[in-house]
């Protein structure tokens, strides 16, 4: 992977973005819909490497996560948000809101729904908010490759729901790519002219320490399940690199005793599990090796405060 780091200070004349060709297409497409309707392993499928973390714990994208796929005629930069629900802490409030903001803020939003169940009350909550906006919507029947062999039913309920607001419609599957040359061409003639926002080689515009988080956090969800959810947040301490290895510093936030036992395990065997794998996913990422320590620290309450979201990372964006 590109160093995301060194780009940050592309747009101050260390990088020059090329000229895009004439004719060349590019925009800001938003992938929103429920939780767990495989937004994330969607967006890692079309920018051909993990950038968001994936788990089939719902609600596990937090933050607007953008991927960018540059191909010879478009730039697509996707933005990534959180599943929209009824949220029930501060924390949710912040997520959802940031999901409605990306509506207004992009070219085309793409509403994914899982097509392996019909369409329920929360599409129709999502549809009616989008039937608000100014913003096109192009509907994606995602999880093909689930449906049962008659799942005339299932396509009906979603194809009603994309006639009632006139939005084009695509199936597809994020999970074996079945039908994504298809969203892509449609995604693509849905943007208007325009220049290349990133260099070309750039996959997410999001600095390598945030997704280390974001790794460590996938494993959690991962090992975890339903033990300690979602009360879990992710600080990278220390970055330090080195010629033969990067070291890497990072504290797990929790908000009860009782869940660090749990992250900490029997004679620490958890913890070190949880380390081990995500050591492997950050190798992944930069492409070297790593040394990973984990440190868990019982923070009360903190998706309650504000000011422990603020420390976190987790606030509303303009």
């Amino acid at each position: 992977m590109t160093s995301i780091d060194n780009y940050n200070f592309s747009f101050s004349g260390e990088v020059t973005i090329p000229q895009a060709p004439p004719d060349f297409k590019s925009g800001f497409i938003g992938i929103v819909g429920r939780p767990n309707v495989g937004k994330s392993t969607l967006m890692n499928q079309l920018v051909g490497q993990k950038i968001a973390i994936t788990s089939p714990i719902a609600q596990t994208t937090r933050n607007r996560l953008r991927g960018i796929l540059t191909t010879p005629e478009a730039q697509l930069i996707f933005v990534d948000t959180p599943g929209i629900h009824k949220p029930h802490h501060q924390l949710g409030e912040v997520l959802v809101q940031n999901a409605k903001i990306a509506i207004e803020s992009v070219d085309v939003v793409l509403f994914v729904v899982d097509g392996a169940v019909a369409c329920g009350s929360g599409d129709r909550y999502i549809a009616e908010l989008l039937s608000r906006s100014k913003t096109p919507v192009i509907l994606g029947v995602n999880k093909t490759d689930q449906q049962p062999s008659d799942s005339q039913f299932l396509d009906d309920s979603y194809a009603q729901m994309a006639q009632s607001h006139e939005w084009e419609i695509v199936k597809f599957s994020a999970k074996t790519s079945a039908g994504l040359p298809q969203l892509q061409e449609l995604l693509i003639e849905h943007l208007e002219i325009g220049p290349l926002y990133y260099p070309p080689d750039l996959i997410t515009d999001q600095p390598e320490r945030f997704i280390m988080g974001e790794l460590i956090r996938e494993q959690i969800l991962l090992l975890t399940r339903e033990e300690v959810p979602h009360s879990v947040a992710i600080a990278i301490d220390l970055v330090e690199e080195t010629p033969s290895i990067t070291r890497v510093l990072a504290t797990i936030n929790v908000e009860r005793d009782s869940q660090k036992g749990i992250l900490i395990g029997k004679g620490g065997a958890m913890l070190k599990a949880i380390g081990s794998e995500a050591r492997e996913q950050i190798q992944k990422l930069i492409a070297g090796k790593v040394y990973l320590e984990l440190f868990v620290k019982v923070q009360p309450k903190w998706r309650q405060s504000r000011i422990s979201l603020a420390e976190l990372g987790y606030r509303v964006e303009e």
